[in-house]
This record gives structure tokens, C-alpha cells and sequence, in this order.
């Protein structure tokens, strides 16, 4: 594990890699830790529940993780305080190096649980989710993905029910759960969330998601909200390079495509087979070690 908390040893302004459904998979991520590693990793996000049910051995394919990839967080979604506890013991078992609680997802069957987004509506239920999160995973650092609100922006009454349970650190994804990805990301009001943080005295970081579609955007952003990081999700398709010239890389291969900048088109479809390949291997193994 790289350390218990290794929020703090990263390198500001941090660069993340936004958890996807059905995106950020394995072989996904350890195509991006190959070409071009953010400065930390989340799985797509897995329900707390199912990993604690008969038909968790599906789920559980969704947590393989490779050592390239750290630090590589879990990132759980649960209306249910007893689950995210024992899930959060689980992902210490596995060896994560944190875990992410997913309070932003929109998605209605999700919603019907209690968890994602509509945990906006229940700050209370919100806290003890957190806190028994932080108690299952067991020292390990707890980070938590939301909105601005759910059908207004309500930032300066959610923020700081959330701060108060020391989180290492929070996303904000700067739109409220009606605004889906309708309209701009509010980047000012992740800035005023770094204001608010700062004014409670608060140790958690703060980062911002929305809309941001390069590396050299991430850093405008960082330096004008004064965010300690900033997370990437769409800018990733197509494009597992995009984190190479985020940070000085020992890699050849990826200096030597940092100088071409643009991947020749063998390499893309190189880099397209590999992925292909890696998905199909995790798959087989997770299907060999399941019979087994």
C-alpha cells in the first residue's frame, strides 16, 4: 500500500482520473497507467451492497487492480451505513489505498436505495455513511465524489455537513444532480468551495470535475478556483495519453511521444489491441479463479 494516506503526498496541483461506469474497468486502467498515469486512479463505481450479496462474485471483477496502477482508490456507493462498514472493510482487505464514496450519481435505481445523489437530501444519513466507511476501511483514507446540490445549488449547507466528518478529500462536480451535464460546470463555486474550506479551517482537499478537457485546462483551473486538484473524466476517451505530460515520466516510450505529441496511427491501434487484449485476460482469470 503506498501509505495510509497518500492524499498528502501528492504533488499539487493533483490530477485524477474520474471514476466511469462501465469505463474505468481493469484493463482500462492499466492501459492509462501504462501510457500516460494520472496521479491517482479510481475503479468505476461498485454498489457496497452487491459486494456484500450472493451475486458478489461479479462485482468483485470490477475491483482487480494491478500494483502500476497505485494509488488506486475503490469507489463505493451505498444508502446503507452497515454495508458501506463492511465494505469498507472489504476494500482494506483487498489492498486499496483508499475509498471513495460515490454522493453525486444521478442514476434512478441508484437514487431509489438512498445512495448517490439523493444523499444530498439526506445529510444526516450522508455523515453516518462516512463514518462507518472510515470505521470499515479502517484507517485508510476516505474521499467522498458530489454536486452542488440536488435541484439547486445548495454548496454552503452541503459542504460543510460533509467537512465536518474530515473526509481526506472531496470532488465536486460543479453542477447540481438536475443539471446532469446540461449546462457549463460552475467552476466559481468550486472556488468558493476552497473559500469555505478554508474559512472552516478544514484539512480536506478539494478537488474540481466538470467540463475540463486537457491537461492544460486542469492547471488554468486549479490555479483560478486554487483547488489542490482537479479530475478528468470524458477527456479520456480516445486518448490514454492524456495524462503523459502532466508530470515529469521516467517512461521512454512516453517521453519519446510527449516530444512527437501527437501518437502515430500505429500506436493508437497498438494501444487499441492492448486494451482489447488486457480486457479479455481479466475477464478469463476472474472467470478461471470464480470456478475454482
Amino acid at each position: 500500500m503506498v501509505t495510509e494516506n497518500f492524499w498528502r503526498r501528492l504533488k499539487r496541483p493533483i490530477m485524477a482520473q474520474a471514476p466511469m461506469a462501465n469505463v474505468t474497468d481493469a484493463a482500462f486502467r492499466r492501459i492509462i497507467a501504462k501510457y500516460g498515469k494520472p496521479d491517482v486512479l479510481f475503479t468505476e463505481f461498485v454498489s457496497a451492497d452487491g459486494l456484500l450479496s450472493e451475486g458478489r462474485e461479479a462485482l468483485l471483477a470490477e475491483l482487480i487492480y494491478s500494483g502500476s496502477e497505485r494509488p488506486i482508490v475503490a469507489q463505493l456507493f451505498s444508502g446503507n451505513p452497515e454495508k458501506m462498514f463492511e465494505a469498507g472493510m472489504l476494500v482494506k482487505k483487498l489492498g486499496f489505498d483508499g475509498l471513495d464514496i460515490n454522493m453525486g450519481c444521478p442514476d434512478r435505481s441508484i437514487e431509489k436505495s438512498g445512495a448517490g445523489a439523493a444523499l444530498i437530501k439526506n445529510p444526516r444519513l450522508a455523515r453516518e455513511i462516512i463514518r462507518a466507511g472510515k470505521e470499515g476501511a479502517s484507517g485508510l483514507p476516505v474521499s467522498i465524489k458530489t454536486r452542488l446540490g440536488y435541484n439547486r445549488d445548495e454548496l454552503e449547507a452541503w459542504l460543510p455537513e460533509l467537512l465536518e466528518e474530515r473526509p481526506a478529500a472531496i470532488t465536486i462536480h460543479a453542477r447540481t444532480r438536475k443539471e446532469m451535464s446540461k449546462v457549463p460546470a460552475h467552476w466559481d463555486r468550486v472556488k468558493h468551495a476552497v473559500e469555505m474550506r478554508d474559512a472552516l479551517k478544514s484539512q480536506t482537499l478539494i478537488l474540481g470535475n466538470g467540463d475540463v478537457m486537457s491537461i492544460a485546462e486542469a492547471k488554468e483551473k486549479a490555479e483560478e478556483t486554487e483547488a489542490d486538484g482537479i479530475m478528468l473524466g470524458r477527456a479520456i476517451f480516445g486518448n490514454p495519453w492524456l495524462f503523459a505530460n502532466s508530470r515529469e515520466l521516467a517512461n521512454e516510450s512516453v517521453q519519446k511521444l510527449m516530444r512527437n505529441r501527437l501518437p502515430k496511427f500505429s500506436e493508437i491501434t497498438t494501444t487499441y489491441l492492448t486494451h482489447t487484449y488486457k480486457l479479455e485476460n481479466v475477464r478469463m482469470f476472474f472467470q478461471f479463479a470464480s470456478a475454482s
